[in-house]
């Protein structure tokens, strides 16, 4: 959900390459975009890559905090719909169809975050209802998901359609394929506490079946093990630190599990490293707004508290300089937080998002009853996640992309 280049960005690029996915220059960060920035979408720079992600993140964000997004911005999302019901990373050209050698490809992470944001909004049911189908169909006979329908399932890609099917009414958690349900799919691809870095999920296996730490997934895994989506009520607190214990892998203890190995990875400095590439001894502020979403989730907010203070002091540059996915990733993890994103290290995240699209519409007297309640009582919803490469991105921004432990 930051401006870590996103994971559908990255995923497109090793679907485009026929390898494993790119860690190439954030096309989200280029300021010559390739194509013509369209009426209604959030952001400046080439949306190829990371059109419906951001826009989604964008308006999720919005109604998170009271707003009522621009028609013209949910009018954009909803118009990029594949005939299927499948969203593609961006269609320059709507009325084409998607698919087939030339056509958008549309993808797993796209069509989830379109389903949130289009349930968020309303009055798209049957935009929703389409999306939602085709993500049944996608799903891996492991019970996982792929960033492509057909390809080897990943905890990042599993988890954020477990969310949006959840969000859009469906009991994600008993969808199985060939016997196999998502809890499956994630079991499968969590460390046992005995190994290195154990309780955390790995992206996927290596060639030889081997499974690596990689806290992106991890995040993104805590979310998928509650079956959260990017907007999630806070979890129970726990009285204890956590820490991973083995046993059956339910659900609960898979995100406990995760939540500890995350808890460890920011205890001593308060935020991640970036792995990616050229980043040498670099802060990961996506993945760490993810770790603190992750964290708060799973009730474990006191361990999230050092991670969220780092954020509110030296995030606010990185989303300047990264854009609306950014902006719209801290917007939800000081809601995780139960803090106020109009005052965010002295930044309003909210009035920053917004100079980026078009203008949110004039909020009804129930939805600016809301706003000015949580203004006053700082008491926001949870949110969880995924898209744009770049150092720094987490699971919302990103859009799904096989990263490195």
């Amino acid at each position: 959900m930051n401006v870590r280049r996103s994971a559908a960005a990255l995923a497109a690029i090793g679907v485009l390459a026929a390898a494993a996915p790119a860690m190439a220059a954030d096309p989200s960060s280029s300021t010559s975009p390739k194509v013509t920035i369209p009426a209604g979408l959030f952001g400046k720079t080439d949306p190829t890559y990371d059109g419906v992600w951001r826009q989604s993140l964008a308006l999720i964000a919005q109604k998170t905090v009271g707003e009522r997004p621009a028609a013209s911005a949910v009018d954009w999302l909803a118009g990029q719909q594949c005939a299927d019901g499948g969203f593609a990373a961006f269609r320059a050209d709507p009325a084409k169809a998607c698919g087939g050698k030339a056509g958008a490809q549309p993808d797993t992470n796209s069509t989830a975050a379109a389903v949130q944001a289009l349930k968020a909004v309303g009055s798209h049911d049957g935009e929703v209802r389409k999306a939602v189908t085709w993500l049944n169909s996608a799903q891996d006979k492991d019970g996982g998901w792929g960033y492509m329908p057909g390809g080897p399932s990943d905890t990042n890609s599993t988890s954020v359609v477990v969310g949006a099917l959840n969000v859009a009414g469906e009991s994600a958690g008993g969808l199985r394929a060939k016997g196999k349900t998502p809890g499956d799919a994630l079991a499968a691809l969590a460390l046992p506490c005995s190994a290195v870095g154990g309780g955390s999920f790995a992206y996927q296996p290596d060639k030889k079946g081997k499974l690596a730490a990689n806290a992106d997934a991890t995040a993104a895994g805590v979310l998928g093990a509650l079956g959260k989506g990017f907007v999630v009520e806070p979890g129970k607190a726990h009285g204890k630190a956590p820490a991973c214990a083995s046993g059956k892998a339910t659900p609960a203890r898979l995100a406990d599990n995760a939540s500890a190995y995350l808890a460890g990875a920011v205890a001593k400095n308060g935020h991640l490293m970036s792995v990616m590439p050229g980043a040498t001894d670099q802060p990961d502020f996506g993945n760490t707004a993810d770790t603190v979403v992750a964290l708060a989730a799973d009730g474990w907010t006191g361990q999230a508290k050092k991670p969220y203070a780092w954020l509110k002091k030296n995030a606010v540059a990185w989303a300047a300089q990264s854009g609306p996915a950014a902006y719209s990733q801290l917007i939800l993890t000081a809601h995780a937080m139960g803090e106020q994103p109009r005052d965010f290290g002295g930044t309003d995240l909210v009035k920053a998002l917004d100079k980026l699209g078009p203008a949110p519409q004039q909020a009804t007297k129930h939805e600016e009853k809301a706003a000015k309640k949580d203004s006053g009582t700082g008491v926001w919803w949870i949110v969880g996640v995924g898209l744009v490469f770049g150092i720094g991105i987490g699971f919302l921004l990103s859009g799904r992309k096989k990263r490195r432990p």
